[in-house]
């Protein structure tokens, strides 16, 4: 990990933390944002990824319906898991923020405008649309909650999310990721 220069907002220039490539945001970081670290990180383990929630209940273990996701792809699901809310210093260590659904990036624009023009969503990334912080986002861009349905809906989202990473793992220059690598 990179240390991180710190910023000018003076709550955070105390702190000495740790740059993270990419952050992926989930609405409880409990399934979507969870796959989309790991499998970035299987991918690509020159780059430092971590996962946060817009809407976390802190400290909760991950599901059995999502530890079924990740055996489905055929992978362990990582045990040191637990699901966090995402923070202002999350976004400030971060080069990139990628949701997986407008509404999380809308959360950036709303919490924390100064992060929107390093977030945007994984759709977005992929597709290689040039993302402006204020361009409108579109229904597209979700990549579907499987919260609250059934497994077949978690490892069918599981499966979304591997072919998305499989693409976005590509698009990362060695060591690095940024907005603006397209």
């Amino acid at each position: 990990m990179t240390p991180a220069k710190p910023t000018g907002d003076a709550s955070l220039a105390v702190v000495s933390f740790f740059v993270v490539d990419v952050l992926f945001l989930c609405t409880g970081n409990a399934t979507r944002s969870v796959l989309a670290a790991e499998l970035l990180r299987l991918a690509r383990p020159d780059l430092e990824v971590d996962s946060a929630g817009t809407l976390a209940i802190e400290g909760h273990p991950m599901s059995w319906r999502t530890r079924a996701a990740f055996e489905a792809l055929g992978l362990e699901p990582p045990n040191r898991h637990r699901s966090r809310q995402a923070t202002e210093l999350d976004l400030a260590r971060s080069q990139m923020v990628i949701g997986l659904a407008p509404e999380h990036v809308r959360w950036v624009r709303r919490e924390h405008l100064a992060y929107a023009p390093k977030s945007l969503t994984l759709r977005r990334y992929v597709s290689g649309i040039p993302s402006e912080h204020a361009a409108p986002l579109e229904d597209w861009e979700d990549v579907v909650d499987p919260g609250g349905g059934e497994v077949d809906a978690f490892i069918a989202c599981a499966h979304e999310i591997d072919h998305l990473i499989r693409q976005a793992a590509t698009r990362f220059e060695p060591g690095k990721a940024t907005v603006h690598d397209r």
